[in-house]
């Protein structure tokens, strides 16, 4: 399976931002989110991670805007923030992308995703935050529960089970606690996640390097369903440049 990189760009008050985990970093320089995607494209990316932040915090909506980054480009684009009921799903679907991303907060009506994936099929992804509990006493848990918000919206492993019976065509998984730390990918949960379950899983949160994405290549490679990882504050830090990222992933492709 050959690996995609979907550079992101997080779109709060009309800008483009930085996250840490889930919070829009108050360091992060504010641009134009378009110009940003357009800089993406221009580097070669095949995917852009396009986030409405305001969606999905419940504090407003970008959507116009999206809507016409969306079509500005020639690239794919994976859409997320926000989408959990038919209202903000219809608003997703009238735009040009590619892919929806169902926010884990959409979890809290299995019955709802069921029907959704049931209708959309391959057009969305189910987005699987996981908060990892870890206690000296007790087995180490994996709950989803949104960035940036409290509610616990159940076990990963009980729900992934279910939503695989429904037919979920992806997941975007994301560890809660690495994103925008820039502290390194969690191989382990991903590799647990893609152990769980025959979908393609996209990954999130925590790269910080060109080798945590040739690691995750790599397992790609050797027929590990992970489909692609979505790189954010690494690029806007300078950790590396898009261009260098995807002629190493291109590489294990070739050496595999």
């Amino acid at each position: 399976m050959s690996f995609a990189l979907l550079p992101a760009v997080d779109v709060a008050d009309g800008q483009s931002v930085r996250l840490v985990q889930g919070e829009v970093d108050s360091g992060t320089r504010r641009g134009d989110p378009l110009d940003v995607a357009l800089s993406w494209q221009a580097d070669g990316a095949s995917w852009i991670h396009l986030v409405d932040l305001d969606a999905a915090f419940g504090r407003g909506s970008n959507g116009e805007l999206l809507a016409s980054i969306v079509d500005a480009l020639d690239v794919n684009v994976q859409l997320s923030g926000g989408v959990h009921d038919d209202a903000s799903l219809d608003g997703a679907l009238s735009m040009n992308c590619a892919r929806i991303v169902l926010a884990t907060t959409s979890l809290s009506d299995l019955a709802w995703c069921n029907r959704v994936i049931a209708e959309h099929g391959e057009r969305v992804a189910i987005g699987l935050d996981v908060r990892i509990e870890v206690s000296p006493r007790q087995p180490t848990r994996h709950r989803l529960a949104a960035r940036g918000q409290d509610q616990d919206f159940g076990d990963l492993w009980e729900t992934l089970n279910h939503l695989d019976q429904a037919g979920c065509a992806r997941y975007v998984v994301t560890d809660v606690s690495r994103d925008g730390m820039l502290g390194g990918a969690n191989i382990g949960l991903y590799e647990a996640v893609t152990n769980a379950t025959s979908a393609p899983v996209i990954v999130s949160g925590g790269i910080s390097s060109i080798s945590d994405l040739v690691e995750l290549a790599e397992l790609a490679a050797r027929g590990v369903n992970l489909e692609g990882s979505i790189v954010g504050k690494a690029l806007y830090a300078g950790r590396f440049t898009l261009p260098a990222a995807l002629e190493a992933v291109r590489d294990v492709d070739l050496i595999e």
